[in-house]
């Protein structure tokens, strides 16, 4: 199966090149789909000399968020499996053969990798509070028993994850899309992976209000879509 790796960036252009290239070294038939949310940094240039002739980058002509990004580089996917992944190195691409594992096998429709079923390095206390707290919260509400829902890793067959109605922006990707797969009854399985979490001063942009609107977009959606 082909494998459509989308990766939204915003101002990574420390960590981009290194990112793609570690992606290219994963031994799978694969297309880069990378959406520059106008960053005002060199990332869009650094992207634009990559002469991958399976990768396709999109520039934003309007600073719209991850979530925007996410949904308009689905437009061009061409793969049947779909992984998210952000251009910062927090997560490793030499986790992709087994998160696509049990969709290849039959076994899942979608799948999470779990930092904590894995190994985590450098999140921050308050950062694993958080990201408890809104597992918590989704499982609560949707009577789902996950460990990570706010993990970067989420792997769709594509044909699920193109009749997801999205909506999202910014981070609220995350809660949104969470929200519509369980409502769907469709399972989200788990596989454990490593994570090396990155700082502030590193570039990392969520923030401690980003998880208040994780709540409310898990809420909203479990009444609505």
């Amino acid at each position: 199966m082909k494998i459509s790796v989308i990766i939204p960036v915003y101002n990574e252009e420390e960590t981009v090149k290194r990112t793609i290239c570690t992606i290219q070294k994963v031994n799978l038939d694969k297309e880069i789909i990378v959406v520059d949310d106008k960053s005002e940094d060199l990332t869009y240039h650094i992207i634009e000399e990559m002469k991958y002739s399976n990768l396709i980058l999109i520039k934003q002509d309007v600073h719209q968020g991850k979530g925007f990004a996410i949904r308009k580089a689905l437009e061009y996917i061409s793969g049947e499996i779909v992984i998210i992944q952000d251009a910062d190195l927090e997560y490793d691409p030499a986790c992709y053969h087994k998160l696509i594992e049990p969709i290849l096998k039959n076994r899942a429709k979608v799948v999470y990798g779990s930092r904590f079923k894995g190994k985590i390095k450098g999140m921050r206390f308050s950062n694993l509070l958080a990201n408890k707290i809104l597992t918590w919260v989704t499982n609560t509400l949707f009577g789902i028993h996950i460990t990570d829902e706010a993990t970067c890793y989420k792997v769709f067959r594509s044909d699920v994850i193109k009749k997801i109605p999205l909506k999202c922006c910014g981070f609220e990707f995350c809660p949104e899309v969470t929200a519509k797969i369980a409502k769907r009854g469709i399972a989200i399985v788990e596989v454990p992976i490593s994570y090396q979490a990155r700082t502030v001063a590193e570039g990392k942009k969520v923030k401690w209000t980003d998880g208040f609107i994780a709540i409310y977009t898990l809420i909203k959606y479990r009444f609505m879509d």
